[in-house]
């Protein structure tokens, strides 16, 4: 779980997702978040926290697919996590109510850390080390750009 995602552009096996995946991730996505937003969950862990589904990627069989989710509000994702895999079978039951496919898929959560790493991204960016080297040198007459434009 600690490891980050890659980008949505490509799955693990280094192909692009076709676009059947990427309409049955977008569907499972909006289904997920209904379920979240009625909040009929009986585990506590469930119920106290607001919880975002920022993607959901399905396998290339569409037999799997991985719910990234961000728990917004609540100090520990991981408990989040865990919590969601625990009750995965009652979210899969909810989404095949809602959601009309010959197969419904097995769900898997996992953390979503891309909003970590943008963020640690964005304040590199903007600490005074990292600035200096962006701007342009009065002395030497140099910008940041190559020349190129």
């Amino acid at each position: 779980m600690s490891q980050r995602r890659k980008g949505t552009t490509k799955h693990p096996s280094g192909k692009a997702p076709s676009q059947r995946q990427l309409r049955i991730g977008e569907v499972l996505r909006a289904a997920l978040s209904e379920i979240f937003t009625r909040r009929d969950v009986r585990d506590p862990v469930l119920q106290d926290a607001i919880i975002t589904v920022s993607e959901v990627r399905a396998s290339p069989d569409l037999k799997n697919a991985v719910a990234y989710v961000v728990p917004l509000g609540h100090g520990d994702p991981t408990s989040v996590v865990d919590a969601l895999n625990k009750a995965k079978k009652f979210f899969r039951g909810e989404v095949s109510r809602a959601v009309t496919l010959k197969h419904m898929p097995d769900l898997t959560f996992e953390a979503d850390t891309t909003f970590d790493y943008a963020e640690s991204v964005d304040a590199m960016l903007s600490s005074p080390k990292v600035a200096r080297d962006l701007t342009k040198d009065p002395e030497d007459g140099s910008s940041d750009s190559d020349g190129e434009g």
